[in-house]
């Protein structure tokens, strides 16, 4: 369960680097789809599978902190001056 947070934020950024190449820098053309409007999907996709990501991540950490209290016994018959 560790690992769903690195692969979300990896994918997601993945998801938002094709993306920003598919809308901006492509200028090919393909019948029947447009290439800008996938990338603007996978922008999107990315942008709050990223926010997701986060948030889980966020939400994890903060629940790490535990406070205990140490008992120490001693043995009444030991004198502490020793």
């Amino acid at each position: 369960m560790g690992m769903i947070g690195p692969m979300g934020i990896g994918t997601s950024i993945f998801l938002i680097a094709l993306g920003a190449i598919l809308k901006f820098a492509v200028t090919a053309t393909v019948s029947g789809i447009e290439l800008a409007t996938v990338g603007t999907i996978l922008l999107i996709v990315g942008i709050v599978g990223l926010l997701i990501s986060l948030a889980f991540l966020m939400r994890r950490d903060r629940g790490a902190v535990v406070e205990r209290d140490r008992v120490v016994e001693r043995d009444p018959y030991v004198d502490p001056r020793i």
